[in-house]
């Protein structure tokens, strides 16, 4: 309907004449006319104002909102967040067969009247999640990156490990995908043995790394992470880094260690000093800014009020303003439901 809608402005409008635009001063003027025998009619920029401002007006609005205020705020990021949008387009159009499937699709199951205007969509979105980050970041204070170091902040750690991986797809049976964990699992089991009976763990190690593990980035390098800490890796690691902390210097996990990447075994090989808490206000910056993400269930509302306020904001269109008042004030009692 909204594709449909656009379309029948953009003819409208060319019934004022072939590249003619109506200089508009203050929304009574024509932008359509009519006349048959003695009746005349008009359709002014009011009327379509006011039929856009009903059907579009509040998300349409904000969109515009954010778009500038995100674009102005964060100008060095707006290169990425095209960027992002683009890739996210391109997948969509491999995923659908093509470009004339995704807009089949769109037009069928989505708002989106044109894959541009999906576009733009994930582009704001995508400045919106930066304004987020941002958002958080600003919400540790120094008193919060100094507790962090000195009663979690640690000293990194050099671990070795092996990575099986679960030969699972989508096209197996539940018994088929029970027998790929099973066989995977035996792996892990037969890895843990040979370390068991080594008197050099680390030598055995190592070469175990050569014949078992099926990450390509570190067999080459005997399974070495290198120094990592909990700032370092990805959060698909998280549970080999919490596993890696509670061994000694020189140990190695008794029992295989479950990533969402797949089955490790691994091998802590030393501690380093804790860094200066210089070095890492900005890393632990990070982590505080995604704890508040993750526990502020109106992180998103609090942001985009934020800024909205910072670049003074108002919504003169007394209708629009209101209802995104209600909007707001909606979501926000909303989400203190969800949260309780």
């Amino acid at each position: 309907m909204k594709k449909i809608f656009i379309i029948s402005a953009v003819c409208l409008l060319s019934l004022c004449g072939c590249g003619r635009i109506p200089k508009l001063a203050n929304g009574e003027e024509a932008v359509v006319t009519f006349k048959k025998d003695d009746k005349e009619h008009s359709i002014s920029a009011n009327d379509i104002y006011e039929v856009l401002k009903k059907e579009y007006g509040l998300s349409t609005t904000t969109d515009l909102i954010d778009k500038y205020i995100f674009e102005t705020e964060f100008a060095d990021y707006t290169d990425d967040a095209l960027e992002e949008a683009e890739n996210t387009v391109e997948a969509m159009i491999t995923y659908y067969g093509g470009e004339d499937a995704l807009l089949a699709f769109m037009e069928n199951y989505t708002k989106f009247p044109s894959i541009d205007a999906y576009k733009d969509y994930v582009y704001v979105e995508s400045l919106r999640s930066h304004a987020i980050d941002a958002y958080a970041k600003l919400q540790v204070t120094d008193k919060d990156i100094e507790n962090y170091y000195n009663k979690e902040a640690k000293g990194d750690i050099e671990v070795y490990h092996i990575l099986v991986v679960p030969k699972v797809t989508d096209s197996m049976t539940s018994d088929e995908k029970k027998e790929a964990e099973a066989k995977a699992k035996a792996t892990v089991d037969e890895i843990l043995k040979k370390l068991k009976d080594s008197k050099d763990v680390l030598t055995t190690f190592k070469e175990l790394v050569k014949e078992y593990s099926e990450d390509e980035s570190t067999k080459s390098k005997d399974g070495n992470l290198g120094d990592i800490n909990y700032y370092v890796l990805g959060h698909e690691y998280d549970e080999l880094v919490d596993a890696a902390y509670k061994l000694k210097d020189g140990e190695y996990s008794k029992e295989m260690v479950t990533t969402e990447l797949g089955y490790h075994v691994i091998y802590r090989n030393a501690t380093r000093e804790k860094d200066t808490l210089e070095n890492l206000k900005s890393k632990i910056t990070e982590i505080l800014a995604d704890r508040e993400i993750e526990e502020d269930s109106k992180i998103r509302i609090h942001t985009l009020k934020y800024y909205r306020d910072l670049y003074n904001m108002d919504i003169v269109d007394s209708d629009l303003d209101s209802e995104y008042g209600i909007n707001l004030n909606a979501e926000l009692n909303a989400k203190e439901d969800t949260a309780e």
